[in-house]
């Protein structure tokens, strides 16, 4: 089977140099022209000098995708020079967070708001673009396995992406009289493989971040985190080896499926969820693997980024 997206166009929110960058990468190494979205400038560049230096067609989008005006005017800039849109990668959100004893009102706030009406508002745009042209497009939403099952520390995140799960479905039902799928997508901590990151010495080595006040932080985190009534937030040691398949993956995983579910070869697949996360959400809670060095782990990776990073 030869996934073939020539012809389309893509916009991806969200184009940080982790999993938006590699979607980006991977939809147009599979012949999409891609709209790259963020309110970093400086990612956004990024992104498209990744996807030109594999010989990819890219153009900036840039906005805040809370915001419905200029929602608005970066689809239709993308209309404008394009023409369409085809696909939308709805990516955007707010990683990292607290725990429900101490996240913030307002940053629990704006994390929802970046999912729900980030969201909400792209395929509110990009759905009557398409509808308007008769394009029979594909919608596909970032999820999380935060957004299945819960974790310390992410109470924020793992809100969003649980309504994101339902989204999917009630807007597939709302687009499919068009031809307009909708699907969600299920990562979770994939290992950096921008070439960018790993010169920046990022390693995603899949551990535990520490405790504190740094919005990043897992677990209860707080303002100091040394309350005497404190309980550890969650287990610190490595969890590679307690993936089935021996690891999570990287984003040009997470760039190949989705290009799959964005081609016509999936024109059935709509209201439905991708996982890719070697098994993680399949485990039983009581089950481990073997050993981290008896896994046989996956085939050897089809890779997307065929240059060295230049700037």
């Amino acid at each position: 089977m030869e996934i073939s997206l020539e012809g389309k166009v893509a916009l991806v929110t969200g184009c940080g140099p982790n999993i938006g960058s590699g979607i980006a990468l991977a939809l147009s190494r599979y012949g999409a022209k891609v709209a790259c979205n963020d309110v970093s400038d400086e990612s956004i560049a990024a992104c498209i000098r990744r996807i030109e230096r594999n010989g990819g067609t890219a153009m900036a989008a840039p906005g805040d995708v809370t915001e419905e005006e200029d929602v608005r005017g970066y689809v239709e800039a993308v209309l404008e020079r394009w023409g369409r849109i085809d696909i939308l990668v709805n990516n955007a959100a707010v990683l990292g967070g607290r725990g429900v004893l101490d996240e913030e009102a307002a940053a629990f706030e704006r994390a929802v708001r970046v999912s729900s009406l980030g969201y909400f508002l792209n395929t509110k745009h990009v759905g009557r673009a398409m509808a308007e042209r008769g394009i029979r497009g594909s919608v596909v939403c970032i999820s999380s396995s935060n957004g299945w099952s819960g974790t310390a520390g992410v109470i924020a995140y793992a809100f969003s992406k649980g309504g994101v799960n339902n989204f999917v479905r009630a807007a597939a039902m709302d687009l499919a009289p068009y031809g307009i799928r909708v699907n969600s997508f299920t990562p979770t901590a994939p290992t950096p493989d921008n070439p960018e990151l790993l010169a920046a010495g990022v390693t995603g080595v899949l551990q535990s971040p520490p405790r504190g006040g740094d919005r990043g932080a897992g677990g209860l985190g707080g303002p100091t985190g040394d309350e005497p009534w404190r309980r550890p937030e969650r287990w610190r040691g490595e969890r590679t080896p307690m993936v089935p398949m021996g690891t999570t993956g990287t984003p040009t995983d997470i760039g190949h499926a989705v290009a799959w579910l964005s081609s016509d070869y999936a024109r059935l697949v709509t209201g439905t969820d991708l996982v890719v996360d070697g098994g993680a959400r399949a485990r039983n809670f009581a089950y481990l693997p073997a050993a981290a060095g008896d896994l046989a782990g996956p085939v050897p990776l089809v890779g997307l980024d065929g240059s060295a990073a230049t700037e």
